[in-house]
C-alpha cells in the first residue's frame, strides 16, 4: 500500500523526468512575484536604452526556453508584451547580421562580437558565429547622454 508520502514521491520524480517539475517551480515563482509585485510603487520611465537591453534579454531568454523568467521580466520592467521586430531592433543597434546570425538571439552575436575583438572570424568555438557589428566600440560606453538620438 502506498503512503501519501511515497506517492508524493514517486509524483515528483516523474515530473522531474518529464522535466515539468522545473517549470511548475517557475511558475509558482512567478505567480508569487506577482502577487507581491507592490502597484502602488509607480515604475520610473522606460527609457529607450532600457527598451532595447530588456529586448536582447528576452529574445535570449524565450530562445533558451526561460519563458516564465521572460514574463517576469516583461510584467516588472513594464516592457511592451508584444515583442519588438528583430529588424527594427538590429537597425536601432547598428546591426548588421549575415544569414547564420540570424537563428540565434542578438545578443549571441554582442557577445560574439566582443570576445573575438571584432573580427569577423575566430578560432575559437566557445559562441556561434552570428554577426559581423559594424559599429565602433566605443559607441556602446559613452553614457546615454553622449549618445547619437535617432
Amino acid at each position: 500500500i502506498l503512503t501519501e508520502l511515497s506517492v508524493g514521491t514517486v509524483l515528483r520524480d516523474t515530473l522531474e523526468k518529464r522535466g515539468a517539475l522545473g517549470q511548475i517551480k517557475a511558475r509558482i515563482r512567478a505567480e508569487v512575484f506577482n502577487a507581491l509585485d507592490d502597484q502602488s510603487e509607480p515604475r520610473p520611465p522606460l527609457s529607450h536604452e532600457n527598451l532595447l537591453i530588456n529586448e536582447l534579454i528576452r529574445e535570449y531568454l524565450e530562445y533558451n526556453k526561460y519563458k516564465y523568467t521572460a514574463s517576469v521580466l516583461t510584467s516588472e520592467s513594464g516592457q511592451p508584451e508584444v515583442p519588438l521586430d528583430r529588424q527594427f531592433l538590429a537597425k536601432e543597434l547598428n546591426i548588421v547580421e549575415n544569414a547564420s546570425g540570424k537563428s540565434v538571439p542578438l545578443l549571441y552575436g554582442i557577445i560574439s562580437h566582443f570576445l573575438h575583438g571584432g573580427k569577423e572570424e575566430s578560432t575559437q568555438n566557445t559562441l556561434p558565429k552570428v554577426s559581423l557589428l559594424n559599429y565602433p566600440k566605443q559607441n556602446l560606453v559613452k553614457p546615454p547622454t553622449e549618445r547619437n538620438p535617432k
